[in-house]
């Protein structure tokens, strides 16, 4: 795992559309102990543009479990009425329509669709057609090549994964390929901490990021990925807030320590077990942990 060389600039990056879970803690604690070793300075960048499934209690959520887990940031919210005041990614509505209308001015990269999400044929309309969704078209032998600090160089079949994958969807919000690639362009974010399966996410946002010059700084080269492992339930499933019933109540509900989230990223980071017994001993292991 190698830090940027530069002053390191990140982002907690949660969305309120669920409880946390095991899984979002440890990205956040992750987070943290990278960012705080390199003395970088953290972000809170609430993702909330899926207005559908936020709720109050959702947002409210964030910041009780950044609390309970020890940690701190630098920038951002300070409770959730600071956040819709004044750190909304509502707020931030015209430069992501910028963003969109520069790539469908560019021949053949975007189509509008009235396409459902079960499939089907594409039917395609006019870009200001009320409900159609923006999709990307990815050439058939688009792979996206990039080194991650956690995984080695990594390649993704992206043509595979995401052949045309959504950039401004039927309710007329930037999708969230565009929305995180503008929001860390915006912050100066160099070190993005992402669980295993937004791996095809980070190349879809390389790949869109190349097709314009003021999003081209968007890249491997100034930016430095760690795609970390997944956390599964009792099933073998990973964990996610989609899958949560209304009686859950998130990684909070689970104990009254968060000591099982330190033993999750110890073992995650190969540290002993003696790491987990409380935040500073997890940092203080973290920070004698070589890096390559």
């Amino acid at each position: 795992m190698i830090l940027p060389a530069s002053p390191v600039i990140s982002r907690l990056a949660p969305t309120p559309s669920g409880l946390l879970h095991l899984g979002n803690a440890v990205n956040f604690v992750l987070t943290w102990l990278l960012t705080r070793r390199a003395q970088g300075t953290l972000h809170l960048r609430i993702d909330d543009l899926d207005r559908a499934r936020l709720r109050p209690a959702y947002l409210a959520n964030i910041f009780r479990t950044i609390d309970w887990l020890g940690i701190d940031y630098d920038q951002g919210p300070t409770g959730p009425d600071d956040f819709e005041r004044h750190y909304s990614q509502l707020l931030h509505q015209a430069e992501y329509e910028a963003v969109l209308r520069r790539l469908a001015q560019v021949p053949g990269l975007v189509q509008a669709s009235t396409r459902s999400r079960t499939g089907g044929a594409d039917a395609l309309v006019p870009f200001d057609t009320p409900g159609a969704a923006w999709r990307v078209r990815v050439p058939d032998e688009a792979e996206i090549y990039f080194p991650d600090a956690w995984q080695g160089e990594t390649a993704v079949p992206l043509a595979q994964l995401m052949p045309d994958f959504v950039a401004r969807k039927k309710d007329g919000m930037a999708a969230y390929q565009i929305a995180s690639v503008v929001d860390d362009l915006r912050l100066g974010t160099n070190l993005i901490v992402r669980g295993l399966d937004l791996q095809a996410s980070t190349a879809a946002q390389l790949w869109l990021a190349r097709q314009l010059p003021e999003t081209a700084p968007f890249n491997a080269t100034r930016i430095q990925f760690y795609h970390h492992s997944l956390l599964t339930d009792a099933a073998g499933r990973k964990l996610s807030k989609s899958q949560q019933r209304p009686s859950d109540s998130g990684i909070l509900g689970e104990g009254a320590t968060p000591q099982p989230v330190y033993a999750a990223v110890a073992r995650l980071l190969g540290l002993p077990v003696a790491a987990a017994e409380s935040l500073a001993a997890l940092r203080a292991a973290f920070a004698g942990l070589a890096l390559p």
